[in-house]
């Protein structure tokens, strides 16, 4: 019998023909309600995602609280607006200026084509001095790393005054008695939201990894000894940034190498009633009827001072200097990838500009006392070039951003953990064409391999050499969110670190394992830390 064929049947058949295997994720169910993504060359993107409530009018100043539900298909194309700050540093990276309270968003970058895949997440934390930064920068953008096999999530969280402020009325008012960390409950509650709901976009929400740099580094470090994030996440990744190890400025003690002002709940307090004090605010019921704008504005006190709106010692979401939580076996256990750049301190360099080998010396002896003397000894600074550098090097790289603290931290969980630790230098070779912005091993400078995003204004054009190098960071940082092991087919063996074996990944031209570097400067700073713990503690 023959058959007949209708148009209509001819033509579904060859739609049939050509319709992938599967469809690209596009529309996802998701706490609050449903988003609809955009797909773009294998992956698609959902921006814009809310997480939380605004954190406005009587919110401000408050944990995060649940996200508010919505109507229909959200569509997820535009990111959230930047939480509050000066919008120059937006524009220098080239980010939308707009800034809102309002900002409690998150974005996910995906290639998978259904909920059933099982894809390691990594979950950005960006950087930024905890006063500014926001995940719509372009560098940030998640395309690259999901096409190695991930689905990418950076997030938002609020930072200086709005993120930080912490207040005897404000810690009255809270239900664990303290103020202050709100950005750092924010990243928990982003990390929450990943354990509901990462599944739905092809995640495994039982492998979700956490990385920041900088300021996003330190909260990685953070959230490795917070209570509160037990369970949130299976591997970290910190990136410049581990200086939660070290002590904060205690009473008592005028020295305080470390550079960063972590502080007890009960300093911090005193810092804020300051700050309320200059917005002219008579309570805080009063200070959050004003516009974010207006306390915007309003400088916060600064390091000038010894004074600065930052994470805090709060004994909750934060519970102490974090060497004695690990020391305590107080830890959330995870394999960790952490490491420093060579020259941190070369992007810093005009505000060290003009040291001479006597302010260096005045400088050290005033930060570290009686100690000064050994590190003096370990940081060559005779001639005005050798002095700053060693400024540069002792103060932003090894005790500020923190060398020491990776260091530290890679003992401390080789010594102490379940979970293996891998330790790295970056260190490209420099820019000839443009030694002050080079693709090389100043402050942040890897972030751009890491995302893949070698190009941007005033940098020298991609090498061959940044290329690849750049494809070898995103297989290590790929294949550790895979499995907790960096390694894999194709690459340079990178070593455990160990304390009886402390190799180090050289991330360079050539890469390679090898020993710590700096390590008599290392040893020298932990030296220091270790009679700064013991003769002065917090108080909570």
């Amino acid at each position: 019998m023959k058959t007949v064929w209708t148009a209509a049947a001819l033509a579904a058949i060859a739609l049939v023909c050509v319709r992938p295997a599967a469809a690209q994720i596009g529309i996802v169910s998701v706490t609050g309600g449903r988003v609809e993504g955009v797909t773009a060359d294998g992956i698609t993107s959902f921006k814009g995602i809310p997480f939380a409530a605004p954190p406005v009018g009587n919110l401000r100043w408050r944990a995060p609280q649940p996200v508010r539900p919505w109507s229909g298909v959200k569509r997820a194309d535009h990111f959230g607006l930047s939480c509050m700050q000066n919008p120059s540093t937006l524009r220098q990276f080239g980010a939308p200026l707009a800034v809102s309270e309002d900002c409690l968003y998150l974005n996910v970058w995906t290639r998978a084509r259904s909920a059933h895949e099982r894809l390691p997440v990594m979950v950005w934390i960006y950087g930024g001095a905890f006063g500014y930064g926001s995940a719509s920068w372009p560098l940030y953008d998640g395309t690259r790393l999901a096409k190695k096999g991930v689905v990418l999530v950076s997030i938002a969280y609020r930072t200086g005054v709005f993120g930080f402020l912490a207040d005897p009325e404000l810690s009255a008012e809270s239900p664990h008695h303290v103020s202050g960390n709100y950005g750092l409950r924010d990243m928990i509650a982003a990390l929450q939201w990943v354990k509901a709901n990462t599944g739905e976009f092809g995640g495994d929400p039982s492998r979700v990894t956490i990385f920041g740099e900088s300021a996003g580094g330190g909260a990685v470090n953070i959230l490795a000894v917070s209570p509160a994030a037990r369970g949130l996440f299976q591997r970290a990744i910190c990136e410049s940034g581990a200086g939660a190890l070290s002590p904060a400025k205690h009473g008592g003690t005028s020295y305080a190498g470390s550079g960063l002002p972590y502080r007890s709940l009960a300093s911090a307090e005193v810092i804020g009633q300051r700050f309320l004090a200059k917005l002219g605010a008579r309570d805080i019921a009063a200070a959050r009827a004003l516009p974010a704008d207006v306390i915007q504005k309003v400088p916060p006190p600064g390091r000038a001072d010894g004074a600065s709106i930052w994470p805090i010692f709060d004994g909750d979401i934060f519970p102490e200097d974090g060497y004695e939580l690990f020391q305590a076996d107080r830890f959330n256990d995870t394999p960790i990838l952490v490491g420093t750049n060579a020259d941190e301190g070369g992007l810093f360099r005009a505000e060290l500009a003009g040291t001479t080998p006597a302010k260096f010396e005045a400088h050290v002896r005033a930060a570290y006392g009686p100690y000064a003397g050994r590190i003096l000894a370990v940081y060559p600074h005779a001639t005005d070039a050798q002095a700053q550098q060693a400024s540069e090097d002792l103060f932003f790289r090894d005790a500020g951003l923190s060398a020491w603290g990776t260091w530290a931290w890679a003992l401390l969980q080789s010594e102490k953990g379940h979970g293996k630790a891998y330790l790295y230098s970056f260190d490209p070779a420099r820019s000839p064409d443009l030694p002050d912005l080079p693709l090389g091993p100043v402050h942040g400078s890897e972030l751009r391999y890491v995302f893949g995003d070698l190009g941007g204004p005033r940098l020298h054009a991609p090498t061959a050499q940044d290329s690849t190098l750049s494809n070898l960071i995103q297989s290590y940082w790929v294949n550790f969110a895979k499995t907790g092991n960096p390694n894999g087919p194709g690459l340079p063996h990178w070593p455990v670190f160990r304390a009886s074996s402390q190799r180090v990944m050289y991330l360079d031209t050539h890469p390679h394992a090898g020993p710590v570097p700096n390590l008599r400067k290392l040893k020298a700073l932990d030296a220091y830390f270790a009679w700064l713990r013991s003769h002065e503690k917090p108080a909570h």
